[in-house]
């Protein structure tokens, strides 16, 4: 009989434990087309997975009245589960309990879930939807923020770290997911930013709405900050479900093979997608598809310093990082933003053991007055930095055209890439055919009696001499100069013979980055 009574005692606790704010914040919340933070768990994890832990968590806090209010699990929800079959450890903080915000046993519980998943070795998951810190608790509301970034720094390269914006992420809530591996925001829903319009009208006078402030969009193409937008939490969930699929669980594994497929040669042929003329634009990622298993192509930071293409896909079975100038956008050049976004996914590949296919064709690094001023070298050195540290299998193909610093950055042999190839359309050289012969030839096209017509037949010359991959070649600078259509055998070869690859690192406390 006791035992019932106390069976039905925990039950009417949990039932109000779940309720959550109460009828009216979800209401609320869902009013505004955002789902509660149990509903987001479940919709994202296996069906029947999730285990829910400190339910009856409860904040310590006594001043400005908060020893009378009770905060259901305050404010943040926590467990373990299954996605894609995978164990995960996750969080979703509950905007409808006093707006999610982040007092001390908040922060515990979140602590202890992060906790949880190094010592498991699995990866975690962080639903951030928050008005920021709890004010009536003053320095421990702060602390907790510390204590947080302090754990994603540790599991940082251990296991991978996954945010999720749906809703406010303001102040200091939005370093966390800053030093997280990616970060998914979700149109009209997403909002990040350390201070608010109102914060910034009173102190510049300057006028912003929140959507242009710090919206889903302008992180995912201006600021850089997140690497997967979508149009709605079902669609950002499925992006997640599919990153898992590529990515392995800890440092210590590999991501899971699947069963290898042929890419769909009817859409993309790898011969006939570079155009004859070299001046002509085309999409790398049409050639990416083209060597990749099923042709299927995960691209992060998709939006954002589109000059560049990094993401995820399979040969034969295997995942691979694939890093391509996009001649598309700027010609492909290196710039600013470019080399951190591929500096960083490089980094991520190097730490969790995924090999890295680099493709080529650039012009070099984006000159200006501009890039000078905002750091091109600082920013440009870290992308020499990341391939030269990366231990990883690094594959190397040059499409077309690899010029001056730009070829030197992209992969190559001399940043000890395992295996260089170039097409025959390659063009390796210190400048383009143009550029050079009016710099070598100045005089003689000055002095000429038709200038034009030597100036043609000069770049005529040097195209001849160094345009192409086999001076390089000659030099045992480039491996294999190859046909398009060998290039994915080449690359899965090259993957295999690869598998046992080790290399010892200079002993030292760790480098110094170009940060």
């Amino acid at each position: 009989m006791v035992l019932k009574q106390k069976t039905l005692d925990l039950k009417r606790r949990m039932r109000d434990a779940l309720q959550g704010g109460g009828s009216k914040a979800i209401k609320k919340q869902k009013a505004i087309g955002k789902l509660t933070a149990r509903e987001r768990i479940l919709k994202l994890l296996d069906p029947n997975t999730f285990h829910e832990y400190d339910l009856f968590v409860e904040h310590a806090a006594k001043d400005f009245d908060m020893d009378k209010k009770y905060l259901p699990g305050d404010g943040v929800v926590t467990g373990t589960g299954l996605l894609s079959g995978h164990p995960v450890c996750i969080y979703a903080q509950d905007f409808t309990v006093a707006g999610g915000s982040l007092g001390l046993m908040h922060a515990k519980k979140i602590c202890k879930i992060m906790d949880h998943a190094l010592k498991l070795k699995v990866p975690l998951i962080g639903i951030n939807d928050s008005g920021g810190a709890r004010i009536q608790e003053g320095v421990n509301s702060l602390a907790g923020y510390g204590e947080i970034f302090y754990r994603n720094t540790q599991a940082s390269g251990v296991i991978p770290q996954i945010s999720v914006i749906l809703g406010p992420c303001a102040g200091g809530a939005v370093y966390s997911p800053a030093l997280t591996d990616f970060v998914f925001v979700v149109d009209k829903i997403s909002k990040m930013f350390i201070t608010g319009p109102e914060v910034i009208k009173a102190t510049i006078g300057e006028e912003i709405s929140m959507e242009d402030l710090g919206g889903a969009r302008v992180h995912a193409e201006i600021s850089g900050n997140a690497h997967f937008y979508s149009e709605s939490e079902e669609q950002c969930f499925n992006q997640i479900k599919e990153l898992i699929s590529f990515i392995p669980w800890n440092n210590q594994k590999k991501a899971d093979p699947f069963p290898k497929k042929s890419p769909k040669t009817r859409q993309y042929k790898v011969d006939n997608i570079i155009p004859t003329d070299p001046r002509q634009p085309y999409d790398v990622r049409d050639i990416i598809r083209a060597l990749v298993d099923d042709s299927e192509f995960l691209e992060i930071h998709e939006k954002f310093a589109q000059n560049i293409v990094v993401g995820f896909a399979r040969l034969n079975g295997e995942t691979a990082g694939f890093i391509a100038n996009q001649p598309l956008v700027l010609a492909g050049v290196l710039d600013v933003d470019s080399s951190d976004k591929a500096a960083r996914f490089i980094r991520y590949c190097d730490a969790f053991n995924i090999p890295l296919v680099t493709l080529v064709d650039l012009p070099g690094y984006l000159p200006g007055v501009d890039q000078e001023h905002n750091g091109v070298i600082r920013h440009g050195a870290k992308i020499l930095y990341a391939y030269s540290e990366a231990t990883v299998p690094k594959m190397t193909v040059i499409l077309r055209k690899a010029y001056g610093g730009g070829y030197i950055a992209m992969c190559s042999n001399h940043l000890k890439a395992d295996f260089v190839m170039a097409w025959p359309t390659a063009e390796i050289a210190v400048m383009g055919p143009e550029g050079a012969a009016n710099i070598i030839f100045r005089n003689e096209i000055r002095n000429a009696k038709n200038p034009e017509t030597v100036r043609k037949q000069k770049i005529k010359e040097y195209k001849q001499k160094f345009a192409n991959p086999y001076v390089a070649a000659a030099y045992g600078y480039v491996d294999a100069v190859i046909e398009p259509a060998e290039t994915r055998n080449k690359l899965i070869h090259a993957i295999k013979i690869s598998k046992q690859k080790q290399e010892i690192p200079q002993t030292k406390k760790h480098g110094i980055p170009p940060f």
